[in-house]
């Protein structure tokens, strides 16, 4: 990478040709202010507060739309020199602050981004104190609507454009833009509509002066009231690494924190704002359902109701099903505990997804989230990665924007925010490009770093294992498992599954599937029907047809009263994701560690302390006492979870493995490769339970409440 030499702040330094001045002032240890500029959108240049000294040009240079290369050396042959705290550049900045504060209203003691408002610490830093030269009327700017999730109060907004950029590169859904020109510029949704993107609560993150604030919380709190708790969101299997905000044993907002690999700086809407579910409709107390209704009990009557129906019941006829944001701890206390009352009908796939039972790579998003940027050609199949991992679907469009990557779909078509092309609709489709015979079969030899997504809509069918085998197939045939190691040292895998819940691959991993001769999803509910099961476990179980468990005595071990509490006849409280340590698994394969916010609400416990306690009541003790212990067994059982944030590598290729994933068979032709996701909104207990989620998705699902004026 060719490099150029230059003295900043008297320290000569040495900066790559691509990167901009503000870049290679901060590596030389400057302090740059900034408004406009982020690392990760385009540069627009329009703050001007970035202004630095370079010594001989006439005039101050806006560093943040100046490149390394740009600067050219001083007639001498000597490196040019920048000043960034030059009396010069000082008076600059001063000068653009005051600028930036002619309109500004003195909003700071009602104004929700006070305490991280880029504006009010700048201009303590770089602005003039005590003097001001504008005698006229401030301007005002009447406020946009922009959807249930942003509120806007405009007059703020020094049009940074933060907003819009984020909105059209990453995104990838260009509602936002700018109206007027000078003075009457505003910045605005098209046709006064709600800004509509899965990813729109980041807007209000990079917005640096308070125009854009978050609506659900608004005149909630103040930043350093609350108590910050690093976590893992779990609303979908990526695994985004968030911030859980409490005050008073209530969480109050969660916000992303940064990981390059898996989720940048992004979170979805659902995982930023669905928080007030974790306070509506919990199971804070156990329920035992006497003469058809629940009623309150104690722990030891709920334990005892369940232990005596154990004790009556032949282990064949019980079963176990893991929910979607179940931890690693609480799955695997609950196979000890099967396993030792000798179950073996043990499910974790509750959608009836056919993944898993091979070797790892075979149910895992082998090519990671960062190496999607070095893909040059992609095959969906059954999925839709907006509303099944929203924040993979902005890595997807990332890569399309930089790069030449060419992208189809075989299944329904959906709005992902990047063109796809449309090579049907059934899984016939798969074997044309199986057997060589379809055009895009030759497009996945021809590129260099090919892959594929298994969307649950392929995996969760009759014919799911059958479609797996071609896709393994269509991987093996057309170069996509390459050499061993991550993409970035030369290694590739561009088989990949993706899946929707939290909890899968954890549960995958520690073999929470049908034991010898037990039962998969299916057939549980084939037999709790048939009255062939008496007894079922249900971890956090909501997202299955419950009507189908018929007679059956079923024992609901979760957070919410949603659906599996309702068909419950034992009802035990547990502790949702923010309430308790745990390990979760995303869909990478990569073990991250999550942290209690707050405690549980009432009676509610950790899922594996229950377990751990109910082990004693029906006499058959799990081997551990505490949280360590439980650890150690867990890491034993699968040792690759004790790799905090590891995502595994490429295996590379081995034909005997990928010729044996999936069963070869029949494919249902006329069925379409659909998303089982109807509303993303609400997917899980505490979205259902969120009155935010309710409202978005009376917006931009169900379209009940107006989105744009008429």
């Amino acid at each position: 990478m060719p490099t150029r030499k230059l003295i900043i702040d008297g320290k000569e330094v040495e900066a790559e040709d691509s990167i901009t001045l503000l870049q290679a002032c901060e590596q030389a240890g400057a302090e740059i202010p900034r408004f406009c500029y982020h690392e990760r959108l385009s540069v627009a240049g329009n703050c001007r507060m970035c202004l630095v000294e370079w010594v001989g040009a006439p005039k101050p240079q806006a560093s943040c739309a100046l490149q390394v290369k740009d600067i050219f050396p001083n007639k001498d042959g000597t490196p040019a020199k920048i000043n960034t705290h030059s009396a010069y550049a000082q008076k600059a900045r001063e000068g653009v602050m005051e600028f930036l504060l002619i309109n500004h209203p003195l909003d700071c003691p009602i104004c929700d981004q006070g305490g991280e408002c880029d504006l009010q610490d700048q201009a303590l830093y770089y602005g003039r104190a005590n003097f001001h030269r504008f005698n006229e009327n401030k301007r005002a700017v009447e406020d946009k609507y922009m959807g249930p999730l942003i509120k806007t109060i405009m007059t703020r907004c020094i049009q940074c454009t933060r907003c819009v950029r984020f909105a059209t590169e990453v995104a990838g859904v260009p509602d936002l833009g700018g109206t007027g020109r000078g003075e009457d510029l505003e910045i605005m949704t098209y046709l006064d509509k709600a800004f509509d993107s899965e990813l729109s609560g980041n807007a209000v993150d990079l917005c640096p002066v308070g125009a854009l604030t978050h609506k659900p919380w608004a005149f909630i709190y103040r930043p350093w009231e609350l108590r910050k708790t690093p976590s893992i969101d779990v609303h979908d299997a990526q695994g985004c690494n968030i911030r859980v905000d409490s005050r008073s044993g209530q969480v109050l907002r969660i916000l992303p924190r940064i990981n390059e690999a898996v989720n940048e700086e992004w979170i979805s809407d659902k995982s930023r704002y669905a928080c007030d579910g974790l306070r509506s409709q919990r199971l804070d107390r156990p329920y035992i359902r006497k003469e058809g209704k629940l009623v309150p009990a104690s722990w030891g009557e709920a334990f005892e109701a369940v232990a005596a129906h154990i004790r009556n019941t032949r282990p064949e006829r019980m079963a176990a099903i893991v929910g979607d944001l179940a931890a690693a701890e609480e799955i695997k206390a609950l196979k000890d505990l099967m396993r030792s009352l000798g179950v073996a009908n043990l499910e974790c796939r509750q959608d009836g997804a056919k993944a898993g039972g091979g070797p790892r790579q075979s149910y895992l998003f082998n090519t990671t989230i960062a190496g999607v940027e070095f893909a040059d050609a992609l095959l969906l199949i059954g999925c839709n990665p907006r509303w099944e991992a929203p924040v993979l679907n902005a890595r997807i469009h990332k890569t399309w924007l930089n790069s030449a990557i060419r992208i189809a779909n075989v299944g329904v078509p959906y709005n992902l925010t990047y063109p796809v092309e449309q090579l049907g609709g059934s899984a016939s489709v798969l074997r044309g490009i199986a057997d060589g015979s379809h055009e895009f079969a030759r497009t996945l030899r021809d590129a260099k770093r090919p892959m594929l997504i298994l969307g649950p809509g392929a995996l969760a069918r009759t014919d799911g294992a059958a479609i797996i085998n071609l896709a393994a197939r269509i991987a093996s045939d057309t170069g996509m498992i390459g050499p061993a190691g991550s993409p970035a040292e030369g290694g590739w895998n561009g088989f990949n599954v993706l899946h929707t819940a939290a909890s899968r691959v954890a549960a995958l991993d520690l073999g929470f599937v049908p034991g010898e001769g037990g039962r998969d999803m299916a057939a549980i509910l084939d037999g709790t029907s048939s009255g062939e099961i008496d007894f079922v476990w249900l971890l956090g179980a909501d997202e299955f047809d419950l009507n189908r468990l018929g007679n059956a005595f079923v024992v609901y071990q979760g957070t919410h009263g949603d659906a599996g509490a309702h068909h419950a006849d034992v009802i035990l409280p547990g502790a949702a994701y923010t309430e308790q340590d745990g390990i979760y698994v995303n869909f990478e394969g990569r073990p991250q560690f999550a942290e209690r916010a707050i405690f549980p609400p009432g009676q509610a416990k950790e899922g594996w302390a229950i377990l751990r306690a109910f082990s004693d009541v029906i006499g058959q003790r799990l081997p551990y006492d505490n949280r360590v212990e439980l650890r150690r067994g867990l890491f034993a059982d699968a040792p690759h979870l004790a790799n905090q944030n590891a995502s595994p590598q490429s295996a590379g290729a081995d034909p005997a493995v990928w010729s044996n994933i999936g069963v070869a068979g029949e494919i249902d032709e006329r069925a379409p490769l659909a998303s089982p996701i109807s509303d993303f909104y609400l997917t899980n207990p505490i979205a259902r339970a969120s009155e935010t989620m309710a409202e978005c998705s009376k917006v931009y699902v169900t379209g009940a409440l107006k989105i744009a004026a008429e």
